[in-house]
């Protein structure tokens, strides 16, 4: 397995896969609310399986020193092998190298246990968020 941070068309497609097998497909996403507005301003990753893309995230500027973690996703196949924390790992080593000092993400509330563990602390209620229950969680770095 080897990760990436997408620098070409080609790789950001890749990323766009993963997660319209996962979020779209799988758990019934509305495309036009997983392919949003902030793509072009993300810093995304890939996880590859030789060269088939299997995870992906993204990375955003939320606020002047914060970084949000979105659309964070494994495929079903590779789940159970710890990709899900090699992306958070990549993504909070460029969210240091950026000078944040706080993290935040909206989980999935089946997901909430797998980010407490990586050191996240949830803040908020359950919301829902495209038909999907969710919590606010943070982490400071």
């Amino acid at each position: 397995m080897k990760i990436v941070v997408v620098n070409n068309d080609e790789q950001f497609k890749d990323a766009l896969t993963v997660r319209r097998e996962v979020f779209i497909e799988e758990q019934q996403v509305p495309e036009e609310e997983e392919i949003d507005q902030f793509e072009d301003i993300c810093t995304h990753v890939v996880v590859y399986d030789g060269d088939k893309p299997v995870a992906a995230g993204r990375l955003r500027e939320y606020d002047h020193n914060v970084g949000k973690m979105e659309r964070i996703c494994v495929l079903s196949s590779y789940r159970g092998q710890n990709l899900g924390v090699l992306v958070m790992n990549k993504l909070e080593e460029l969210s240091k190298e950026r000078g944040y000092s706080t993290l935040k993400l909206n989980a999935q509330t089946h997901a909430e246990g797998f980010y407490s563990k990586i050191g996240y602390e949830t803040i908020s209620d359950i919301f829902m968020d495209a038909g999907i229950p969710h919590v606010t969680m943070v982490k400071h770095i």
